[in-house]
């Protein structure tokens, strides 16, 4: 039988249609233990998450927390995946192989060899967001207000060509200044604290004023700082709120884009896991917003 031409149009754009719709769905991927650099001879390295279902997504790298000595890569937020970030969990030298600068050098060249290989695993790199918890929330102010600053660069990995900046930070309970955390500090909190800082630093921030100014984010805000989410809840007992209230004081005197959130009746929770009022509800609605807000879809 003669099939006519509306007839045959509409044959061909329902065959269209079942191509579209039964199109393969693209997995979510993962590549665990990435190398990224070597220091003294050992390999430092990340794992990598791809969302399903997107082209190119915008890159998140995160920074464990753990007093910056205990914690490891395998602590990464996977609700960001879900919303179609690309996650980079990293690892760096924790306090107990080397102090301070060392973790700022290795999360640099993480970022460096992330942007080289941006070709080889599909994300962009052209924005990209550090968010960090407790002491890696510190690591992730630190490293986002410091592009640039030659201290804190380091040497590390075969990208230096790389630029390490960053384009947003989100930040869950940080320290942002190492010359007043213990001032600020609750009893409970001093406790924790000072074994860590002294690890960190190699003594206690009075000791050695000028590495603990080096190493405190307030003290680098300048006016081509990145976006800044802050969370924090008003009962942490271990970081002080004050410290949050700091930077984004600092950002608020140069103008530049912050958001404070804070969590009432919250204290010091996530752990290993990221569980518990931080990363569920509002809160998460919050940072994926901000998130698409600065570095994109």
């Amino acid at each position: 039988m003669f099939v006519g031409i509306p007839v045959r149009r509409a044959f061909l754009a329902g065959l269209l249609c079942l191509t579209v719709v039964t199109a393969p769905a693209q997995d979510a991927r993962s590549f665990k233990d990435v190398v990224y650099a070597t220091a003294n001879g050992k390999p430092i390295a990340l794992d990598l998450y791809l969302p399903a279902n997107v082209q190119a997504p915008p890159l998140v790298v995160y920074l464990h927390g753990g007093s910056w000595r205990n914690g490891d890569k395998t602590n990464y937020p996977a609700f960001l995946v879900a919303r179609g970030f690309a996650v980079a969990s990293l690892d760096f030298r924790s306090t107990n192989v080397a102090p301070f600068p060392a973790d700022v050098h290795d999360i640099k060249a993480g970022i460096r060899f992330l942007r080289a290989k941006a070709a080889t695993y599909g994300y962009r790199t052209d924005r990209i967001a550090l968010v960090g918890a407790s002491s890696g929330a510190h690591l992730a102010n630190e490293v986002g207000v410091t592009g640039g600053v030659a201290a804190l660069e380091g040497t590390l990995g075969d990208y230096p060509a790389q630029s390490s900046r960053v384009q947003a930070i989100v930040s869950y309970f940080g320290a942002s200044n190492l010359t007043t955390i213990l001032a600020q500090s609750t009893p409970f909190g001093v406790s924790v604290r000072e074994p860590a800082l002294v690890q960190l630093l190699g003594a206690l921030p009075d000791k050695v004023p000028e590495l603990a100014r080096l190493a405190s984010p307030v003290f680098h805000v300048d006016k081509g700082d990145p976006p800044l989410l802050l969370l924090h809840g008003d009962q942490d007992a271990q970081m002080p709120i004050n410290q949050s209230h700091e930077l984004d004081g600092a950002y608020r005197k140069l103008g530049l884009d912050v958001e404070f959130m804070v969590l009432h009746g919250v204290g010091h929770v996530g752990g290993p896991n990221l569980l518990g009022p931080f990363f569920e509800g509002e809160p998460v609605e919050r940072v994926v917003g901000f998130l698409r807000r600065t570095i994109g879809d």
